[in-house]
């Protein structure tokens, strides 16, 4: 059986929904954050000793990292159809968008997330100073960087239905939790109707929402 440890709030929930996908049957162990930290637990230490989710057990297999799950996924369970060919041009625009997603689209939001936080976590006294600094990286850094990606997705859903052709697959799971998180710290306007479109054809698979009742509440904020 294959078991998904499951942070709440974190891109495992990518996995959970590939697997419902797939049609595979899984556990999930769960892991809940701190409260005021939003830290994982260190449970989740003993099952990886960067104490980060997701992780996957498969028999004596233990895989760690989304994309990597993703392709130990399709490659020990080949047919889902999940995936284009080899060789081909979609199958070059799917490696691609897979190692993106976590390599080049998350670092701006992860900064906008963090810098986000600091007037918060700082002394009340220093939180004018803070807040300064913030809303400074983010106009000078940030939020240009996260404009610049969201403007390329839009560009590149306006050649396909899909990331990587005119296909669903397991590069649109992986570029979910990017067009999501953008969505929600940012938003999307009227000069971004394909990320909308996009938003809405994942929200109403099937598979999606079974996933969102197996890993629980979700916030991408």
């Amino acid at each position: 059986m294959i078991t998904v440890h499951h942070l709440n709030d974190s891109r495992s929930q990518r996995v959970l929904w590939l697997l419902e996908e797939m049609g595979l049957p899984y556990e999930v162990k769960r892991y809940q954050r701190d409260a005021k930290t939003m830290l994982a637990p260190p449970a989740l230490k003993a099952v990886h000793p960067l104490g980060k989710s997701p992780v996957l057990d498969d028999g004596e297999a233990r895989i760690a990292e989304t994309g990597a799950i993703i392709e130990y996924l399709l490659e020990a369970h080949p047919g889902s159809g999940l995936r284009p060919a080899a060789g081909t041009a979609e199958g070059r625009r799917f490696t691609y968008w897979l190692h993106y997603a976590e390599g080049s689209a998350m670092t701006p939001l992860l900064l906008k997330l963090i810098f986000n936080a600091i007037p918060g976590r700082v002394p009340f006294l220093a939180r004018g100073v803070a807040k300064g600094i913030s809303k400074g990286m983010n106009a000078a850094m940030i939020d240009p960087q996260i404009a610049a990606h969201t403007a390329y997705w839009e560009a590149e859903l306006g050649k396909s239905d899909w990331f990587a052709g005119d296909a669903f697959s397991a590069a649109d799971i992986m570029m979910s939790f990017p067009v999501e998180a953008a969505g929600s710290r940012i938003g999307y306007g009227p000069d971004k109707p394909k990320l909308k479109a996009f938003l809405q054809k994942i929200h109403a698979r099937p598979a999606y929402q079974r996933a969102l009742e197996r890993g629980g509440p979700y916030s991408y904020a």
